[in-house]
This record gives structure tokens, C-alpha cells and sequence, in this order.
């Protein structure tokens, strides 16, 4: 079945609901999820909003910490438009409706979190922040926005020439493909946090978006730069999802089984450290043998102030009254993603991405706690304003790029998923070195994932489909932590130890044609192809 709109936006996150809620109403826009309308990162995300709308805070403080906790690896103009508009977007959500948690003086209740200076995180409804807001915007979603649940977009139509996104092919679960045609499509897929075993994200994050954008001809940037969250739930060898950075934030200590504080001399901010070194550390302690936990007894009513989280813990038999929770590292968010520029478009003509699936430079190498939320504002609204400045030419073309080849059913079975995030973590987790990450890729290589990326997927299941963009998308991670021979914020090599001032300011850059390195020293300089 073909179906034309103005506007076709992929993922039902914070940032797609935010664009489309600032979308003009004469648009016909559609917003297709492989799911359900609540099932994202977004509406999972307990932290808050990081935004500068206290009198006694400043926006110098707010870019100096976001530049701190991601090593200066940014772009400049990214993070001030992150941050100004940004608290203007919230300003003008709590003006419209949205509630956030107050004092009861009525001023609003802000939390501290790792690597911020001062208290700024805006929450709602204690630690289900994400919730809150994606409520919002759905209750004021216009008639305009068309909702197409079920259905798993895993290919851009391109126009005869491959330079032009035309359209995007879906398939739901019954294995029928859709094609929806527009002029403008978007993507806001989210990350990738299920390529690897421990994972505080949503199953659906499989680097959807990422692997479509690459098989488009799109470039994508930075691809190491995995941020692990240092406290996920762990009980019986599995993470079961996460203990907010608030939660050290209200006085939280990270100890191991002996009661010894972690953080103590290892950080000034000690427990509220950036994440990279918090989750260093526990993955340290963790791996000589130490169960590393969450001492929450110095947290007074914390029933009252992280319900989401007290069920969760009581889900799986952890008690809050013991008055310590077992944590582990696991992948929380990418700091890569799809180059875009300051509107959300990539580098293939009308297609656009936002949010975690995008590359804007304003996370750096590390991200700083609770800038995510207030990116998929940003980056949502900012894109909005672009395309109703633009004009919409609705047309469906009558020719368009078909694959020659359809990769097979067969082939996308001998997968392992569970072998590959086991890898995963083993090569380009917390720690990584060049001759595990080198055997790691040489297996990536031998499955013939080259193929893929010149290869249909009409053919496969949604479940065998997010196999490949599992893969496609763990090699472009280990590919980037291969090349950068430095340690970078999230990105941490027992082999190059240290920041490397030959590396400061390079980015990692990948098409289907090859890598390159950017930057003010090698411009377009071609390391490594993948023809």
C-alpha cells in the first residue's frame, strides 16, 4: 500500500512528537513506530530536563558543564543553541500546560546530577520525567498528525539517482511492506543501546535509524563514543533497568561489597563524577570481583521521591528498606549518530534526523546528564521551524532506486544476536584495546556484512531486519573506537591511556564509499573504504 504526506517522521520519541506539535497545521504529517506510541527511550527516561530557567543560575554555566563532562569534542554554536533555546522550550512547555515537581513554596524543585556546577534538572512526577512529557505532547498533538502504529520503517526510497530521499518502505508484523511518499522524511529512531547485553534502553533501540541513513548514502560521525551508564539495576546477571543519577544526586554513595566508597579519591565531584569515570570505576570493581551497590540509607522518604524506581527495585526482589540497591554499567545513550547540520538535515537531500539517532556535535564525548531530553526540544523544534519555512512539493515520482538484490531469509537467520552483544561488550565496552577490538571486526567482516549495505531486505521478518541493523551498526562502532587511538570521554583504551592532543577536535566519519578523518588537520582525508 502507497500513501503520500508532507511530512513523514520515523519514531515516536520526544524529539518526533515535539517537531510535529510545531509543525503548521496545513501539513499532512504521519508518525510511524514499530510499536506502540509509548514505547521509546523518551518516555522510559527517569533523570529530568537540564535547562537554565533559575534566576541564580547562568547559561555560561550550563555550556561550561556540558563542555566539561563531554572533553571539548563539540561544536561550539551546537551547545549554545542547546542551551538557550533549550530553556526557552522549557519555559514555554511549563507555560502550556506541562507540570513540573515544586516546592512547596511553589518554586520549582531542582535536582542535582552528575557533572553539573549547580542544581538545574527539572523533573516530573519525581523520577518519571520522560512519561510526563511525552503525556504532554500527545494530549496536544493536532488532527494534522496521522499515528501508524506497528509498523517498522528499514528502508529510505531514493529517487533514480540515489541523491534524493523520496519516501520510506515499512513492514508490519504480518510481513506486508508499505511505502509512504514524501517530500521530507525524518528520522528519530533513537539509539543503539541493544547491541550490547546490559542496556538501560528500550528493546526497539537497535540503531534503526543509523543503519537506514547508512545504507542511504548518508554519513554518519563518531560512532565510539558510547556513553555507559554507571547504575543499572543488576540482579542475577541481568540488568533490569535504571537507578536515575539523581538518585546521587539526593546523597546516594556508590560502595562495593565492603562498604568502601568507590569514588572517594578519585574524582572531586566523587560520586557525581562524570559518567564515564563513575562507570570506569564500578566496571573496575565489578571485574576484580567486587558486587558494587547503591547506598541509599542517607535518602530521606525515597519512596515518596523515586516511585518509578522503588517499583522497579521491588519488581525484582531488591528492598528498598536494605537501604542498598546492586548496580552495573550498561549502554545508556550515543554521542554519534547521523551528521546532520543546525536544522536536522543529513547529508542526503530530504532526509533529516533528530534526536539520539542524530550527530550534532552538542554532546561531545561524553554526555552531560539530562541534556538529552532538552536536545530532543531543541532539535524537534528547530527542525520544525526550518520546514515551515520551506516549501512542500507533494509529488509521487514514478521512478525510483530499486536494490538488484534481496538479502536472503537464510542468511539473516545465522545472526546470533546474544553472541554479538556479548562481543560487544567485551570489545568496545567500558574498556577497550586495539587487538580485541581487531578480532572483534574480523568476525563482523567474515558475515559478510558489506553486502548488506548494497542488498534488499524486502525479503526478511521485522525481527531478522533489526538483526542486520544490529550488526551494520555495531561495525560502525567498532570500526570508529578502532581508528581513534586515544582515550576520549566514553570512549576509554587500556592501550592509549591519555587524551591526545593530535586527536582533539577530529571526528570519525563513515559513508558506504569509506572513513574519513574531519577536522582542522585531516579535511576530508580518506583512511579506509568499504567498497
Amino acid at each position: 500500500m502507497d500513501k503520500q504526506a508532507d511530512i513523514v517522521i520515523i519514531g515516536s520519541g520526544l524529539s518526533a512528537l515535539q517537531l510535529a506539535c510545531h509543525l503548521r497545521s496545513l501539513y499532512h504529517v504521519i508518525i510511524i513506530t514499530k510499536t506502540t506510541i509509548r514505547q521509546s527511550n523518551s518516555y522510559l527516561a527517569q533523570g529530568g530536563i537540564a535547562a537554565v530557567i533559575d534566576k541564580n543560575d547562568s547559561m555560561h554555566s550550563h555550556i561550561e558543564d556540558t563542555l566539561k563532562a563531554g572533553r571539548y569534542h563539540h561544536s561550539m554554536e551546537g551547545v549554545e543553541r542547546l542551551v538557550k533555546e533549550g530553556a526557552q522550550a522549557v519555559k514555554e512547555m511549563i507555560a502550556d500546560g506541562f507540570m513540573i515537581d515544586r516546592k512547596e513554596d511553589g518554586t520549582p524543585s531542582f535536582g542535582l546530577e552528575g557533572a553539573h556546577s549547580r542544581k538545574r534538572i527539572i523533573h516530573s512526577g519525581g523520577d518519571a520525567t520522560g512519561k510526563q512529557a511525552i503525556e504532554h505532547l500527545l494530549r496536544r498533538l493536532p488532527p494534522n498528525v496521522e499515528l501508524v502504529e506497528g509498523e517498522m520503517a528499514y528502508e529510505c526510497l531514493l529517487d533514480s539517482s540515489r541523491n534524493v530521499c523520496i519516501g520510506v518502505k515499512t513492514k508490519d508484523a504480518a510481513g506486508n511492506v508499505h511505502r509512504y511518499f514524501a517530500p521530507h522524511i525524518v528520522l528519530a529512531t533513537g539509539g543503539a543501546g541493544s547491541v550490547y547485553p546490559f542496556t538501560s534502553n528500550a528493546p526497539t533501540a537497535t540503531g534503526d535509524g543509523i543503519a537506514m541513513a547508512f545504507r542511504a548514502g548518508a554519513e554518519v560521525a563518531d560512532m565510539e563514543f558510547v556513553q555507559f551508564h554507571p547504575t543499572l539495576l543488576f540482579v542475577n546477571g541481568k540488568t533490569r533497568g535504571l537507578i536515575s543519577e539523581a538518585v546521587r544526586g539526593a546523597g546516594a554513595r556508590i560502595v562495593d561489597e565492603d562498604g568502601c566508597f568507590l569514588m572517594e579519591k578519585v574524582h572531586p565531584q566523587k560520586d557525581l563524577a562524570p559518567r564515564h569515570v563513575t562507570a570506569f570505576e564500578i566496571y573496575r570493581a565489578r571485574m576484580a570481583g567486587k558486587s558494587v551497590y547503591l547506598d541509599i540509607r542517607s535518602i530521606p522518604a525515597f519512596r515518596e521521591q523515586f516511585p518509578t524506581i522503588t517499583a522497579l527495585c521491588e519488581e525484582n526482589g531488591i528492598s528498598i528498606g536494605d537501604g542498598r540497591i546492586p548496580v552495573a554499567p550498561g549502554s545508556h545513550f550515543l554521542m554519534g549518530g547521523i551528521s546532520v547540520d543546525i536544522n536536522g538535515r543529513t547529508t542526503v537531500r530530504g532526509l533529516y534526523a533528530i534526536g539520539e539517532t542524530s550527530y550534532s556535535g552538542v554532546h561531545g564525548a561524553n554526555r552531560l546528564a539530562s541534556n538529552s531530553l532538552l536536545e530532543g526540544l531543541v532539535a524537534g523544534q528547530r527542525l520544525a521551524a526550518f520546514l515551515n519555512r520551506s516549501a512542500v512539493l507533494r509529488r509521487q515520482p514514478s521512478q525510483w532506486f530499486h536494490y538488484s538484490e534481496q538479502l536472503s531469509p537464510r542468511e539473516a537467520k545465522g545472526l546470533m544476536i546474544k553472541e554479538l552483544q556479548k562481543k560487544m561488550m567485551e570489545a568496545v565496552g567500558v574498556i577497550r584495546d586495539k587487538e580485541t577490538m581487531e578480532r572483534h571486526l574480523r568476525e563482523l567482516e567474515a558475515r559478510g556484512w558489506k553486502r548488506w549495505i548494497r542488498q534488499g531486505l524486502d525479503l526478511l521478518s521485522i525481527e531478522e531486519i533489526e538483526y542486520v541493523n544490529m550488526y551494520i551498526t555495531s561495525y560502525l562502532i567498532s570500526r570508529g573506537a578502532l581508528i581513534r587511538e586515544e582515550s576520549r570521554g566514553a570512549h576509554i583504551r587500556m592501550d592509549f591511556c591519555e587524551e591526545r592532543e593530535a586527536w582533539s577536535g577530529q571526528k570519525i566519519v563513515q559513508t558506504t564509499e569509506g572513513i574519513k578523518i574531519r577536522g582542522e588537520r585531516h579535511e576530508r582525508d580518506t583512511i579506509g573504504t568499504y567498497a
